[in-house]
């Protein structure tokens, strides 16, 4: 199995904390997207989408790190990241959209590019943009959660964990107050304690420097 990866990929890093949690060996194939790799031929060869994570199996290509991830989670059980009734798998799988969705589309690489290169927009502005769209979804997520459990739901990370730490690192990066989101900010706490979280962490990787 080879994960086509980038060290501060959010998606990328959901699926690294996956991988960790479920012990699969797995090789570790890095594309810089600041180089733009993702669209040079040898990679569109691989995925035409040039989308960044990439999960090549035995049975083919995967993107797209929810469906990687639920992909992983029905093929690999041990320690499973979706449980409990058919209700709570649901909501577990809400959250985690919510965690995954509202923020990454206006806060990609291709968005960023577009307002440095097309619109012109200084760095001390996009930042402010990245923040807002980190802000807005936060506090709704902060809702959420219950302030009695370790992670997003009970004493076990699930889906919505994976989904909630890359974002909280992000927020992070660009100076969110993390104090205003006391449950979040407990989560990616009691996450990182964990060495599958920890050694997924974009600082750890190959490619950090």
């Amino acid at each position: 199995m080879k994960l086509y990866s980038y060290f501060r990929s959010s998606a990328a890093y959901r699926v690294r904390i996956a991988l960790n949690l479920k012990a699969i060996d797995h090789e570790l194939a890095i594309v810089n997207l600041l180089k733009s790799e993702q669209l040079g031929e040898e990679y569109l060869a691989t995925n035409p989408q040039g989308l960044l994570p990439t999960l090549e199996t035995d049975d083919g290509v995967l993107a797209q790190s929810l469906a990687i991830l639920e992909w992983l989670d029905e093929t690999y059980p041990q320690l499973p990241l979706i449980t409990g009734t058919a209700w709570q798998k649901a909501q577990i799988r809400n959250l985690s959209f919510a965690i995954a969705c509202d923020i990454h589309p206006v806060n990609n690489l291709r968005v960023l590019k577009y307002l440095s290169n097309e619109l012109g927009i200084d760095d001390e502005a996009k930042n402010k943009w990245y923040r807002h769209w980190i802000e807005v979804s936060f506090e709704k997520i902060e809702l959420m959660l219950n302030e009695n459990d370790d992670y997003c739901f009970g004493t076990q990370p699930t889906l919505a964990d994976i989904c909630l730490v890359p974002q909280v690192f992000n927020a992070i990066r660009f100076n969110v107050d993390m104090s205003a989101y006391p449950k979040i900010a407990a989560i990616y706490e009691h996450c990182n304690k964990l060495a599958a979280f920890n050694d997924a962490a974009p600082q750890n990787q190959p490619d950090a420097n």
